[in-house]
């Protein structure tokens, strides 16, 4: 019995060791380092990146200005520099190669306590970390809202030939401009309501804003069509005022597209009307539509004998 209770005291006491041990020899809590990077890092030209982190002492015994803060990027350790931002601020610029689009690093800190006149290097880290380079930022549209047919333009960088601005998931006709500017044509949808405006292409989507779809009063004359198979008459379309800037389109289509020939219709911008020629195709009978004008829709029968 007494020695069952000597052997039970001395596992107590081994730990009780241990647990000093763990307290005065690991590094998880020495050092508290907080991640200040961005996990999205806008693409730049120079394809230079600025990582940073803040690193809180806390260890007992910590021999000041031992503190060696460092990152460690595609397997390569390197030291931080002290940041203008404030103090226990640490950072570090790093060139990534442009056709990355991913990168992943940890900060690493190793510091020097002393306990009893005995030195010893301590490590403290932080978890693996990712951060997503996004070669796309969509800034701003031009303008929040505007008619059916209206030419908006998005302003930001990083755009290609291949995205497409879409509204509640409708896709829109797209116009690349430049890397740092797309634009748009709201299309044919229901006035006086507000659409969610985003851009997707190769480079994954983002949202860019809401936008408002305002009704917009239109006249055509005539208002109807009677045609013979190749006859082409003039049809006007005019506003109640003048065209915003990039002109409006006037997206029209027909349940009888054998028999009507016309040519796309944009009314140029500063200007408030339009007059093009619709000629007769093979004989029948429907409707050209134009959508989002008027009371929602304008309607224009049409006939080819």
């Amino acid at each position: 019995m007494e020695k069952n209770r000597i052997l039970h005291a001395r596992r107590i006491w081994l730990w009780l060791a241990a647990a000093l041990a763990i307290t005065l020899f690991t590094g998880c809590d020495d050092v508290k380092i907080t991640n200040l990077t961005p996990s999205s890092l806008p693409a730049n030209p120079s394809q230079i990146y600025t990582f940073s982190a803040k690193f809180d002492v806390k260890s007992r015994g910590y021999v000041e200005g031992s503190l060696q803060p460092q990152i460690v990027i595609d397997g390569r350790i390197h030291n931080l520099a002290p940041s203008p931002v404030g103090p226990n601020i640490y950072e570090f610029d790093y060139q990534i190669p442009g056709n990355r689009s991913e990168v992943t690093y940890y900060f690493l800190a190793t510091f020097d306590v002393s306990f009893s006149g005995k030195s010893s290097l301590r490590e403290a880290y932080s978890p693996v970390t990712s951060a997503t380079l996004t070669s796309r930022q969509v800034l701003s549209m031009i303008s929040n809202r505007g008619p059916v047919g209206a030419r908006i333009g998005i302003v930001g960088q990083g755009f290609t030939d291949q995205d497409v601005v879409n509204l509640n998931g409708q896709p829109t006709r797209t116009v690349f401009e430049s890397s740092n500017s797309l634009s748009f044509f709201v299309p044919a949808v229901p006035p006086a309501r507000n659409y969610q405006v985003r851009v997707e292409g190769p480079n994954g989507a983002q949202v860019v804003g809401a936008f408002r779809v305002d009704p917009l009063g239109i006249d055509v004359f005539p208002s109807s069509l009677n045609l013979s198979e190749g006859q082409t008459q003039q049809v006007t379309f005019t506003l109640p005022q003048n065209a915003p800037s990039g002109g409006l389109l006037l997206d029209i289509t027909t349940d009888a597209p054998d028999s009507v020939i016309m040519p796309e219709v944009v009314i140029p911008a500063g200007s408030n009307a339009v007059t093009v020629p619709v000629t007769g195709g093979l004989p029948g009978s429907g409707n050209l539509y134009l959508t989002g004008f008027g009371g929602g829709e304008v309607v224009i029968p049409i006939s080819v004998r």
